[in-house]
């Protein structure tokens, strides 16, 4: 009778809750693959099995980051509003990184030497990428807003990843309600100075 089967896909999901869970938990320092095996209580060559190595375990959690992020991103319902929109887009992106900043780390600083993602890897932020250009588009086609779609994508994305990080370092503010200001005194400059009579001149 052949062994059962033990590196299956339930296996590999746990193992990677468990990697997503570490990096959350205990940063970017203690993730390690036999720290991780540890945590999700499995042999390390497993965990070489089913990833192929440490770097293959970055690559699913960087990925996973960004099947989170789309997904939140992508929760934010359209309305009639389409500048609310946007700044509604933006809050979805600051919860993220509130709430995962040690995997919103991974995908945007590159932490780890080992792990400097490929081509493939670095499309996977296009879905995220193909969202916000969609919907700052509806603000521009509401007259909301002008410019060009992809460059203002662009510029929010910088913002909302300057901000949120400095945020989760503890720099924008002291309290909740400076930090929150500081966040809608950005928001509101970057998408009043994009007004259609602005970006006409």
């Amino acid at each position: 009778m052949p062994r059962p089967k033990t590196r299956t896909p339930q296996l590999r999901e746990h193992v990677l809750r468990s990697a997503v869970a570490l990096l959350a938990t205990d940063g970017v320092d203690a993730f390690t693959t036999r720290r991780v095996a540890a945590d999700a209580s499995t042999s390390t060559p497993a965990v070489y099995e089913l990833f192929g190595d440490r770097r293959g375990l970055l690559r699913e959690v960087f990925f996973e980051g960004f099947r989170v992020l789309g997904r939140d991103l992508a929760a934010v319902a359209a309305t009639d509003r389409p500048r609310d929109d946007l700044v509604a887009t933006i809050a979805a992106f600051r919860r993220f990184y509130r709430e995962h900043p040690a995997m919103a780390r991974l995908m945007f600083d590159r932490p780890f030497p080992d792990f400097d993602p490929s081509v493939e890897e670095a499309a996977a932020g296009r879905s995220v990428r193909e969202l916000i250009v969609g919907r700052v588009q509806r603000a521009i086609d509401a007259g909301a807003i002008g410019g060009d779609p992809t460059d203002v994508a662009h510029v929010l994305l910088a913002l909302a990843r300057g901000l949120a990080s400095v945020e989760v370092a503890g720099w924008l503010g002291t309290s909740a309600a400076s930090v929150d200001r500081r966040w809608a005194l950005a928001v509101d400059a970057v998408l009043g100075g994009l007004s259609p009579a602005v970006t006409a001149t």
